[in-house]
């Protein structure tokens, strides 16, 4: 038998038993759900509350770690993208502290329904809602369907347009979301995770074998953690923006907390995001950094096909064919998550509060994800033109994350600040950081400042100007609330 029949069997066997594997625990779950949109919403965006912990950890795991991270991490090629990876670790601790303690006690379905309770405002909820229904329509739906039809056409290394492979993730990827619902996204999260994560440790150590452990020849800039002004990650933005934007990713951000927020209990999701802050900081930092360090010494300067060139030339057939399905499924499940998520967004948050309370969730969910999906395949050609994809994410995450997080911070910390006051703020950030940030504008990088110092300075810009509107405009009277009980860490 060939080495291409090889792979495509075992690819095939691996793909069926997780999809086996799935049905088989999810069986059964949400037939008794209630008709009303409330318990609809419920078990098709959350599961019922019923995911135990395994299943939080495995989920905001592989949520998280698909091809955008294995692809583009190892496609800078270099050691200082593991920071990403230790600085999550805060985030994590964060969400499971501060942020998750505070959406049980509101029974939240959506971060941002935290938000409505909070200042006593739909239209804030609607207004965030929406900015994080664009940030998955627009940003990591087409970023991660890229980078995995970029992944295989590289391994394989198959002569076909990469227009082809993002064409049949994107529509497995859509029938999957509109027939599972987040609970048999999550649980074939966890199973694909475990498998994901032997792969990418197999592959850690075959790529070190390949060099015998031997980094000599590769420059100190790529081996290093203390990055210079000119690198992807200046040491410097540590101190600044980074720690916001982990806290803007792993506490407020749907795609992730979503997970978090669907146990039965407070005590289990927070056992959830211990576990995955255990695999994020002992596994993830590796796997994301050494296979692009090592194909730098054999390859040269390949960019985003790095990961995938290695993979293909260090893995026997049977081992590739099996990688190959745990890439997929890490492909489909972190875009089914986004799919899910960006339409409870649109759910929850608008159509039912200002179009049609009594709905069908599922049927609308499916017409939702059948748009999104034409949306990402009009878009993966915009990704295609990048130089890193990663580093792109991250700049473009900029427009919405620190005037969104700026919006949570206001609404925990104070008491007495109008609703409009946060939604003004949250519009001015967006335009200031896109001012800040894009080279075609006349303010680009003031200073020459790095993105992520220019995320940091749109934060506190957000903040003052939503305390400044509050007051000069609405006449309000901003109050710090730290004794409130919400914010007691639990």
């Amino acid at each position: 038998m060939s080495d291409n029949l090889i792979q495509i069997f075992v690819f095939v066997f691996v793909t069926a038993l997780i999809g086996l594997l799935t049905y088989l625990k999810c069986r059964g779950h949400g037939r008794k759900v209630g008709s009303g949109a409330e318990a609809q919403n419920k078990e098709y965006f959350l599961a019922g509350g019923g995911l135990a912990w395994y299943f939080v950890a495995g989920s905001i795991t592989l949520t998280n770690l698909s091809t955008d991270q294995l692809v583009g991490s190892n496609g800078n090629q270099m050691a200082l993208l593991a920071w990403w990876e230790f600085a999550a670790v805060v985030g994590l601790f964060i969400l499971a502290k501060v942020f998750l303690p505070v959406y049980y006690k509101y029974n939240c379905t959506t971060t941002t329904e935290l938000l409505e309770k909070r200042y006593n405002n739909k239209h804030i909820r609607a207004v965030i809602g929406a900015l994080f229904f664009l940030s998955s329509a627009l940003i990591f739906c087409p970023a991660v369907i890229y980078s995995g039809a970029l992944f295989m056409k590289t391994m394989f290394q198959v002569d076909i347009p990469l227009m082809y492979i993002a064409v049949a993730f994107a529509a497995i990827g859509a029938m999957y979301s509109i027939f599972g619902g987040l609970r048999a996204v999550a649980v074939s999260d966890t199973y694909s995770g475990v498998l994901l994560l032997a792969m990418a440790i197999t592959v850690v150590f075959l790529a070190l074998n390949a060099i015998d452990y031997d980094f000599s020849g590769i420059p100190a800039e790529r081996l290093t953690l203390i990055g210079g002004d000119d690198s992807p990650i200046p040491w410097h933005t540590l101190l600044t923006g980074m720690l916001f934007i982990q806290m803007f990713y792993w506490g407020t951000n749907q795609v992730i907390t979503q997970r978090a927020m669907a146990a039965p209990n407070l005590k289990e999701a927070q056992k959830g995001v211990f576990a995955a802050m255990g695999i994020r900081i002992i596994i993830v930092p590796a796997i994301i950094v050494i296979p692009g360090i090592i194909s730098f010494k054999l390859y040269g300067d390949i960019g985003d096909a790095a990961y995938g060139q290695i993979v293909g030339d260090l893995l026997p057939a049977w081992l590739s064919g099996i990688f190959a399905a745990a890439m997929a499924a890490a492909v489909l499940s972190t875009y089914n998550s986004n799919l899910n998520s960006a339409t409870a967004l649109y759910v929850c948050d608008i159509h039912e509060p200002y179009i049609n309370k009594d709905i069908n969730v599922p049927k609308l969910s499916a017409w939702i994800t059948v748009g999104l999906t034409f949306l990402t395949l009009a878009l993966v050609p915009v990704y295609q033109q990048a130089d890193s994809i990663i580093n792109l994410i991250q700049q473009l995450w900029g427009l919405f994350s620190m005037p969104i997080l700026s919006i949570f911070i206001v609404g925990l910390l104070f008491k007495g600040v109008h609703a409009n006051a946060g939604i003004a703020a949250v519009l001015f950030g967006v335009v200031l950081y896109g001012l800040l940030s894009f080279e075609f504008s006349p303010f680009h990088a003031p200073f020459g400042l790095h993105y992520i110092h220019l995320m940091f300075v749109t934060l506190i810009s957000c903040v003052s100007f939503a305390l400044l509107i509050n007051k000069f405009v609405f006449g309000g009277k901003a109050t710090l609330s730290f004794k409130n009980e919400e914010l007691i860490v639990n």
